[in-house]
């Protein structure tokens, strides 16, 4: 990979012949887990400025029409998280001379309190081409990360590294981009939310001063008069209430475009799976180009084909699917090989897929199952050989994330056009079938057992493989847990991993995460939901059989003691009545605490003694935990779940929300 400095530039023909499709990462972690940015694109012409707002992609447009430009969403990595967008440079439109990759943060909190902020560029075939590493951010809110700009019939691209203390509307206003006046906010919310995650409306950031840092790229322009810009075209989204129904009674069963309840065997499933999933992506373009885009398949024409048979020695291969996308007379083409029910990817059969798209000069594989890709730790091992100049990428697609990419689409970010909202939402209907074998990761292992056993009679030792196989389920659970509350919300919900720093050995950190287990017999992780006011925190204790489901949030600045613990009692009014409140308070490990059934009628009990300083809130909730390594209504898969859902539609949804975007509950 090259690794870039501030201020230099390459041309992508001289790293990658294959860099007509790219893929930017921007990558960043913090020591608390809590830090984050939102990732934003501006296609500028030949004056820097954007055409007009539609060339400027953040939270709230994140795909262009033509597909040229799309953000595909953060992913966590073994030290942070790490945001994705998808530059189609063969699709960017003649006009369109610089393409700028920046990075905003809200409120008060700068690029300096993060740490290895890093962007990387890869080409179509998932190879990384350059990296940029940024070690002098400060007091930056909005950080120009590199750019990507023309030269003659050349894309190159400049490292950048600069930014500005005005956040998201000083980088807009900057390069172009109007941004509403506050008196203008709409009632629905105070100014910078978003009235509706379901629909691209116009960009909604709180006005200031537009004087970029010290570090800023350019001098400030002449601010113009503040005006609303155009809203985008309104997108169909699923009603949140189901419609009444016609059917004489609950025993009618409406008529399904893809039916499951006739399945029978895995391989019936395998195939319908397949078939359903594949129809849809190619007759619905947003949702297909959402699933390829993350695997280098260009913005084009799609077509999708099933048991396609391709020869391989004396006895002939047959994929379960085939992907084509053709743009400007290319084609890209991945093989698909799909499990369904549990069931485990074959490394021998990946690896014939592998090698025939290798010798085809087809650019990925990719599998398709209910397990969820760990980084370190692939599902299947295969072999490439280095001496072909054709190289062939593998990605690993989990049925829960199929979903929560369908989920998203349906009831937050909307479609053009119904008929296709209704072919999503006849996919999904199908892949939540209990009979169609597509509900993701669904079984903690053959290890749960035996390390729960050794917890209970203290014979698990440090070192025992078993234990990191548990901690590999644990993480797979977690980052499924979070692609399911996350498509319920509409919102961004991540798994943190606080302490880890970025290049560290993901398989190391497990080992450690497992001697810990074996230890103290728990279970930990945390959810970053955004808009909560702090990081969900889940704990399974093994020993105990319970679980523990928490959020910490810093107490107001401004206002008295005795009003602050009122406020907090008062909006947890609708909570369960067993929801343990503790008051964190300056310089004690514990601070006054009970049940919010008891502190109703006297929130005064959590004011803590002498006058000590309030700083925050600590809300608990404890259940029993399943037991069986499965989903089943005693299955410790299903409790999470449960344990989750009830804690964040019974607590977090009434907590005063962090940030300038709000979040709806379960």
């Amino acid at each position: 990979m090259h690794e870039m400095v501030k201020g230099a530039n390459v041309g992508l023909a001289a790293l990658s012949e294959d860099a007509g499709s790219v893929v930017v990462s921007l990558a960043w972690s913090s020591t608390t887990g809590e830090g984050d940015a939102d990732v934003s694109v501006l296609l500028l012409d030949a004056n820097g400025k954007v055409r007009s707002d539609e060339d400027f992609f953040f939270y709230n447009n994140v795909a262009a029409r033509d597909g040229s430009v799309q953000l595909l969403g953060k992913t966590p990595t073994a030290a942070g998280n790490e945001d994705r967008i998808s530059i189609d440079l063969t699709a960017i439109p003649s006009a369109v001379e610089r393409i700028v990759v920046a990075a905003s943060r809200d409120g008060h909190t700068r690029f300096g309190d993060l740490d290895d902020l890093r962007l990387e560029l890869a080409d179509q075939g998932g190879e990384p081409l350059l990296g940029f590493q940024i070690n002098d951010a400060d007091v930056e809110t909005a950080f120009l990360f590199g750019e990507l700009y023309r030269r003659g019939e050349e894309w190159k691209f400049r490292a950048i590294g600069q930014g500005y203390e005005t956040g998201l509307a000083g980088l807009a206003t900057d390069f172009g981009i109007d941004v509403d006046d506050a008196d203008e906010a709409p009632e629905t919310g105070a100014v910078g939310s978003v009235a509706s995650p379901a629909v691209s409306e116009a960009i909604e950031v709180p006005l200031a001063p537009v004087v970029p840092a010290q570090t800023g790229p350019r001098e400030p322009a002449a601010p113009a008069a503040p005006r609303r810009p155009r809203t985008a075209k309104k997108k169909v989204t699923a009603p949140r209430t189901a419609r009444k129904s016609l059917a004489e009674n609950e025993a009618w069963r409406q008529a399904r475009l893809f039916p499951a309840s006739s399945l029978k065997s895995d391989r019936e499933r395998e195939t319908r799976a397949t078939s359903v999933l594949l129809s849809v992506m190619a007759q619905v373009p947003e949702f297909g180009r959402r699933l390829t885009a993350a695997f280098g398949a260009p913005a084009g024409r799609m077509e999708t084909f099933s048991e396609v048979s391709l020869p391989h020695g004396d006895t002939p291969k047959r994929p379960d699917g085939v992907i084509r996308v053709e743009r400007a007379g290319k084609l890209w083409t991945a093989l698909v090989e799909t499990k369904t029910n549990g069931n485990q990817l074959k490394s021998e059969q990946v690896q014939a897929y592998m090698d025939i798209a290798a010798r085809r000069a087809y650019e990925a594989v990719i599998t398709l199952s209910n397990d969820v890709a760990l980084e370190g730790s692939p599902l299947v091992t295969v072999k490439t050989d280095g001496r072909r100049k054709h190289k062939v990428a593998l990605w690993h697609l989990s049925w829960a994330e199929v979903t929560h990419q369908a989920q998203m689409l349906i009831r937050h970010e909307g479609l053009g056009n119904a008929a296709h909202m209704w072919l999503l939402q006849e996919l999904l209907y199908y892949l939540q079938h209990e009979n169609s074998g597509c509900h993701g990761f669904q079984n903690m292992g053959a290890a749960w057992v035996p390390v729960r056993n050794g917890i209970d009679d203290e014979t698990l030792c440090q070192g025992d493989p078993r234990a990191v196989e548990v901690v590999e389920s644990w993480e797979r659970l977690i980052r499924q847990v979070c692609l399911r509350l996350g498509g319920e919300l509409g919102t961004k919900a991540l798994p943190v991993q606080p302490g880890r720093r970025r290049g560290s050995d993901p398989g190391a950190h497990r080992s450690q995460l497992a001697d810990e287990l074996c230890e103290h017999g728990r279970l930990t992780a945390g959810l970053r939901v955004d808009g909560a006011p702090g990081v969900l925190g889940l704990t399974a204790d093994l020993r105990t059989g319970k679980l523990r489901t928490s959020i910490e949030f810093p107490a107001p600045e401004q206002g008295y003691p005795l009003a602050l613990v009122k406020r907090v009692v008062r909006q947890l009014s609708e909570a369960p009545a067993d929801l343990h409140i503790e008051t964190l308070v300056e310089g004690q490990a514990n601070g006054p605490r009970g049940t919010l059934e008891r502190l109703r009628p006297e929130p005064a009990d959590l004011l803590p003694k002498e006058g000590v300083t309030i700083t925050g809130f600590r809300l608990s909730l404890l259940k029993g935990m399943g037991s069986t390594r499965g989903t089943a209504e005693s299955g410790f898969i299903r409790s999470v779940d449960d344990a989750v859902d009830r804690f964040y539609s019974g607590v977090v949804a009434h907590l005063e929300r962090r940030g300038s975007r709000a979040t709806a509950a379960v």
